[in-house]
C-alpha cells in the first residue's frame, strides 16, 4: 500500500503542476493515466461502478465525483483533485484541492481550512483512541472557522479493495464509534463547504454538488494505524 499512496502522491503533483487557466479537464485525466503507467498500475476509480475517468475533477460548487472532460479551467476557479492507483492488488487514495491562477480571499481560506482539518483529523487516529475522534476532530475545526461539513459523504476502510468497512465520517462526537487497532488502513476525506452542507447529484448521475452553489474542497489521504501512530502512505 506504501507504493500504491507514493502513485498516488506522484500523479496528484504532476496533475497539480498541470493546473493552469485554459486547460481541458481531460488533460488532468491525461497526466494521471501516463503517471499510471510509468508505474505498470492501474487507476482504482476507471470502471468502478460504472465511473468512466481516471481522476474525479471538480470545480467550484462540485465537491466529488466530477467527470473530466471539454470543461475549460478559468482564472479564479478551485479544482479539486482525486486520484486512486492499484498496485500489486493494494489501493492507495488521496485528493487536493488548487486554485487555477489567482483565487479569491474566500477560496483560499477555504482550501486552508479543510487542509488542516485533515491533518487534525489524521492526528486523531492513534491505536486505542476511536473513529469519533477522528470526525470530531475534523468537525470541530471545519465548524469553528464558519465552514459546512459535507455529511452524505465520508471517508472509509481502503486496502485490497478501494472502499471496506469502516466508514469514517467528518462530523461526529469524540470517544464513540469503532476502536482504532494497529494495522488497521483507511482514508480520511473532509469534504467542506462555504455554505450550507446538503447536496445535490448532477444529472450525469455522478457529479455532486453544494446544494445552495457555494464552493467547496476536498482534500484526502490514506493512512496505517501502526505501533500506536499514524504513518501517512499517500505522501511522496
Amino acid at each position: 500500500m506504501r507504493q500504491a499512496g507514493r502513485i498516488v502522491a506522484a500523479g496528484l503533483q504532476r496533475m497539480k503542476e498541470a493546473v493552469k487557466p485554459g486547460i481541458k479537464t481531460r488533460l488532468l485525466d491525461e497526466v494521471a493515466v501516463k503517471e499510471l503507467k510509468k508505474w505498470d498500475a492501474k487507476a482504482s476509480f476507471k470502471g468502478y461502478q460504472g465511473y468512466p475517468a481516471s481522476v474525479c475533477i471538480s470545480i467550484n460548487d462540485e465537491i466529488v465525483h466530477g467527470i473530466p472532460g471539454d470543461r475549460v479551467l478559468q482564472e479564479g476557479d478551485i479544482v479539486s483533485i482525486d486520484f486512486g492507483a492499484i498496485y500489486r492488488g493494494f489501493h492507495g487514495d488521496a485528493a487536493i484541492t488548487v486554485g487555477v491562477g489567482q483565487i479569491s480571499a474566500q477560496a483560499q481560506d477555504l482550501l486552508t481550512v479543510t487542509e488542516a482539518s485533515l491533518n487534525e483529523g489524521i492526528g486523531a487516529a492513534k491505536s486505542g483512541g476511536h473513529l469519533g475522534d477522528i470526525s470530531a476532530a475534523i468537525q470541530g475545526h471545519i465548524e469553528a472557522k464558519g465552514f459546512g461539513v459535507v455529511r452524505e459523504y465520508s471517508g472509509h476502510g481502503i486496502g485490497r479493495h478501494l472502499h471496506e468497512d469502516p466508514l469514517v465520517p467528518n462530523f461526529g462526537v469524540s470517544g464513540t464509534g469503532m476502536a482504532l487497532k494497529d494495522g488497521m488502513t483507511v482514508a480520511i476525506e473532509p469534504m467542506v463547504t462555504a455554505g450550507d452542507w446538503r447536496t445535490r447529484v448532477n444529472q450525469n448521475k455522478w457529479t455532486v454538488h453544494t446544494a445552495d452553489g457555494s464552493l467547496a474542497a476536498h482534500f484526502e489521504h490514506t493512512i496505517a494505524i501502526r505501533d500506536g501512530k499514524t504513518e501517512v502512505l499517500t505522501l511522496l
